[in-house]
């Protein structure tokens, strides 16, 4: 990335918001010319690397914004739309080789329409992920033969037909660019052959049904895996070899004065810089370390905000790790004794297709763990206990459709690390334990609780089967422990993703319901740190999706309702944890986002971000609601309106990274809500209290919802 300096002494003369034509030879090599405003590239400009790279087009406050086109020294070029510095928009990109892809592109990814076209005579044309084939897409081959269907990941993977040029079809499922599923193979002279197909001979099963009683008997199905598919292979995207957001120079615009002599000396007036919190100040910001593990940024006194000094502390692990004397350390030791049992018990393989008999609530597996061990559990220290599985099955089955290997859940869970327990237990009273690496959350349950998951759970399966982008809380097991001896005492846990398990400081959280009774933070200002749950009240932010995932975000949010209202749930919350991906921490640079993060964490740079998008290892880990690049937009509440729930927009943008999901969808609206209803509603507004019916409350959460996730222009 390349640092300019403009300091032309013309630019100081000119007044402020003039556009006018200049060229500016900079301390790196580079050479702009163009049109220039207030110290930026301000219009139409050239920009020219001593790489050789160039990029011609329109600049908005010196960045490339509009249309222009940015060519590389190898012969690559991309022409099209740009924002923010990323190819964004419409646009064109001819590779090196002379691959050609013209269509829809997201922060320098392939996203939404296009068309690829291959320099050996291939050509794709549908939708895109992420940089891949994802969605609906036709390819065809320079043979002529070609496949319509799904794609994922820029595999053939889901419904789909393979045409051969000879006539010869596929039509049936595919994973991993191979039949895989039940399908028909159909010769062109109206031979055929159904059955369920697989690359393993031994899962090959199906019937051959001949034209002519002379047909060609001797014909294998798996000739369609190594003949029939051999000259089927789907191109890859050459990848990009400099991204021209990586490129983009940073502007040291700084101000000047002349001295009596004529000479120049810098003047006192620093770049605008925004805080998390929104505060603006044209004063110098002062970073430091006060000593109190936390970060502190002071205006002066006649720009002081209203809001106070922002403080964010270097994020923490949450909870305390449940060491030997610790009051659960007995429990622990049950659960994770009990999960490596059910885990890695030997079951039949299971298709996705399950019976009704496996939702059956009577479906339990009891076992008992004697302190000396038994035929089928080992010894352990802890006390005597009897484990149950509800549902065995079911769970079983989940885990393998959300991709959870058993092996790295066992370990996760039943490691040599210890679980961690959260300070507090949640509203309901429930305690909440994380494992050591983040990835799983466990919540002890009361036993209204686990009936109502018991009860919804085939719908709940055929949600989450049905959409692969849910937003609604994963869960991959439910148990409980049973104490043996006087105590006979019960604790019913449900195993849960966490979703905010990341590389990324989670530098604020939200969880969101859509109303404001009691939806305000206790805390003072000065103890809100990182790992602070801030509520409705305290929202002072619009979320602004990309086009593409705005769309995705709205289908979404409607299924997951719909599914909810109709299970009679309600009191759910969308949990949001947003990760500010630049700093104005470099003293040095006006920021580009200006938001300020605690020195010490993993954050990454842009060009970190670049590489993370295009990342093939990393691109599966992004999804609706997880790892997603957005921006968001600081927001500010009238004084006149204390129970406001969406402030007014104020222009002041952020980079950022989202995690969001639906939490708490286990509590139903039972005779205990309706009272609680009946009661606050004689108090209070009625419409702004979390206790009411759920279709009321799922129409009240999505028009919240959509007010404040909104599709970023």
């Amino acid at each position: 990335m390349s640092v300019a300096h403009a300091d032309d002494a013309d630019d100081y003369s000119r007044p402020t918001g003039e556009t006018y034509h200049a060229e500016k030879a900079l301390p790196s090599g580079d050479f702009y010319t163009g049109q220039w405003r207030d110290n930026l590239p301000h219009g139409h400009g050239k920009y020219l690397w001593t790489d050789g790279c160039m990029y011609v087009g329109e600049w908005h406050r010196g960045k490339t914004m509009g249309k222009g086109r940015f060519s590389w020294p190898s012969g690559a070029t991309y022409e099209g739309d740009f924002k923010n510095g990323y190819m964004d928009g419409k646009g064109t990109y001819i590779d090196s080789s002379g691959d050609l892809y013209r269509g829809s592109w997201v922060m320098n990814l392939r996203h939404g329409q296009g068309t690829k076209s291959y320099v050996n005579g291939d050509c794709y044309d549908g939708e895109w992920r992420r940089g891949l084939q994802d969605g609906h897409g036709r390819y065809q081959w320079k043979n002529e033969n070609h496949y319509i269907g799904q794609w994922k990941n820029g595999m053939m993977n889901g419904n789909g037909t393979m045409i051969w040029s000879n006539g010869n079809r596929y039509d049936g499922s595919w994973e991993d660019s191979a039949p895989k599923g039940n399908g028909t193979f159909r010769w062109s002279d109206g031979s055929f052959y159904v059955g369920v197909w697989s690359k393993d001979p031994k899962e090959q099963n199906g019937t051959y049904y001949p034209s002519t009683s002379t047909g060609n008997f001797d014909w294998q199905p798996q000739q369609v895996f190594y003949v029939d598919l051999s000259e089927c292979v789907v191109c890859t995207c050459q990848r990009i070899p400099v991204l021209p957001s990586q490129k983009m120079p940073v502007w040291y615009g700084s101000s000047s004065e002349q001295s009596s002599s004529g000479n120049r000396t810098k003047s006192s007036e620093r770049p605008r810089r925004r805080s998390v919190d929104g505060r603006v100040s044209n004063a110098e910001m002062e970073l430091r370390n006060n000593g109190s593990g936390y970060l502190q940024v002071d205006d002066t006194e006649s720009n002081r905000s209203p809001l106070g000094p922002l403080r964010i502390q270097p994020a923490k692990k949450q909870g305390q790790t449940i060491s030997k004397g610790h009051k659960n350390y007995d429990l622990m030791l049950n659960l994770q004794l009990g999960i490596r049992h059910s885990v890695g018990r030997p079951a039949p393989a299971t298709s996705l297709d399950l019976k009704a008999s496996a939702f059956d609530p009577k479906e339990k597996l009891w076992t008992k763990f004697p302190s000396e061990g038994s035929k089928y559990t080992p010894p352990h220290q802890s006390c005597e206990f009897k484990w149950k599985d509800y549902c065995p099955v079911v769970f079983r089955t989940l885990r393998k459709l959300f991709n959870v290997d058993a092996a790295d859940y066992m370990l996760s869970i039943c490691g040599n690390d210890a679980l961690r327990e959260l300070s507090s237990p949640g509203k309901s009273g429930s305690f909440f334990y994380l494992t050591n690496d983040d990835r799983y959350m466990i919540k002890t349950m009361k036993k209204a609780e686990t009936k109502v998951l018991i009860r919804m759970l085939p719908a709940y399966y055929n949600h989450v089967r049905a959409c692969e982008n849910t937003l609604v809380t994963k869960f991959f097991g439910l148990h409980c422990v049973k104490l043996t001896g006087t105590a006979q005492k019960k604790v019913r846990f449900v195993i849960m993703g966490n979703l905010f398990c990341t590389g990324h400081s989670i530098h604020r959280r939200f969880d969101l319901k859509g109303s404001s009774h009691g939806r305000l933070t206790t805390k003072p200002e000065s103890e809100i740190d990182p790992n602070t749950t801030l509520k409705d009240l305290d929202l002072n932010f619009l979320f602004r999706l990309q086009k593409n995932w705005f769309q995705e975000f709205c289908r979404q949010v409607d299924k997951d309702c719909e599914f909810l209202e109709q299970e009679r749930i309600m009191d759910y919350s969308l949990l949001v944890g947003l990760h500010f991906r630049e700093s104005s921490c470099n003293n040095s640079a006006t920021p580009t986002s200006g938001a300020i993060t605690p020195t010490g964490d993993n954050r990454p740079s842009r060009g970190e971000m670049d590489r993370f998008l295009l990342d093939a290892s990393k691109l599966a880990s992004m999804q609706l609601g997880i790892n997603m690049p957005a921006r968001v937009e600081r927001t500010v509440r009238r004084s006149d309106a204390e129970n406001q729930l969406v402030g007014e927009p104020t222009g002041e943008f952020y980079d950022v990274i989202l995690y969001f999901g639906v939490i708490d969808i286990l509590q139903d609206y039972d005779i205990s809500k309706k009272l609680e209803h009946a009661y606050k509603s004689m108090q209070y507004d009625p419409t702004s209290i979390s206790a009411v019916d759920p279709k009321q409350y799922s129409r009240r959460f999505r028009d919240f919802i959509f007010r404040i996730f909104v599709e970023d222009t």
